[in-house]
């Protein structure tokens, strides 16, 4: 039986899912640890990035700055961060890795979404009384909400991917069914691992997709812009 027939038996056969250790734990913490290090990125990089995006100062040299971090490979900064002082904390060093590389996409999507918002509608607004706070939650979030949400699921997808490397210090995800895998020297295992990864990054990249379109604010109401026949 060659390798794809081997794969299909580990993930058809139920005990490779139930229990302790089981498919169903592991997707469980790779989906939490995703979480929170999506949910540190965002806290983090959305704020600076459309305040940034609002002034129109200081964006350039941020985005600079957080795309030369993608230059620096994931696995390398984790192998940094575990033999520093945070390597005693547990999963720490995984979440700040997987939260710095997050960043760029977010950060980078955020800015550049605010800062391509139409000027004649910004000045429209100014013109007609806006206050800085309704122009930026009236106007410019909503027409650079696609842009910062496509940042967010470029994210997300790939904090999803490379959260398997949280299985190499020790900690949970999928990633702990290749390592088993690779320690057993079974390769149907470490291809199911891998398959498992990547549907679930496609699974994600699709419900963040219709988020999207259900949260879009130009989608769910008729957009009035100022300056426009029937705007604000």
């Amino acid at each position: 039986m060659g390798v794809v027939g081997r794969t299909w038996d580990w993930l058809s056969t139920s005990a490779h899912w139930s229990g302790e250790g089981g498919v169903w734990q592991r997707l469980g913490e790779h989906l939490f640890l995703t979480a929170v290090c999506l949910a540190v990125a965002c806290a983090l990089a959305l704020p600076v990035a459309v305040w940034l995006g609002h002034i129109g100062r200081g964006g350039a040299l941020a985005v600079n700055i957080s795309n030369a971090g993608r230059a620096v490979p994931t696995f390398a900064v984790l192998v940094l961060l575990l033999l520093s002082p945070l390597g005693s904390y547990g999963s720490l060093p995984v979440v700040v890795a997987l939260v710095l590389f997050a960043i760029p996409p977010l950060l980078t999507n955020a800015y550049v979404g605010m800062r391509e918002v139409d000027r004649d509608v910004v000045e429209a607004a100014r013109g007609m009384g806006m206050t800085g706070r309704q122009l930026l939650t009236g106007v410019e979030l909503p027409l650079a909400f696609p842009l910062i949400a496509t940042g967010v699921r470029s994210a997300a997808v790939q904090v999803v991917a490379t959260a398997a490397l949280a299985a190499l210090p020790g900690g949970g995800g999928l990633g702990r069914v290749i390592t088993a895998g690779f320690r057993l020297t079974d390769t149907a295992q470490v291809v199911a691992g891998a398959l498992l990864v990547a549907v679930l990054a496609l699974l994600v990249e699709g419900a963040l997709v219709l988020l999207q379109r259900l949260l879009d604010p130009l989608r769910r109401r008729p957009a009035r812009i100022p300056g426009a026949p029937g705007g604000m």
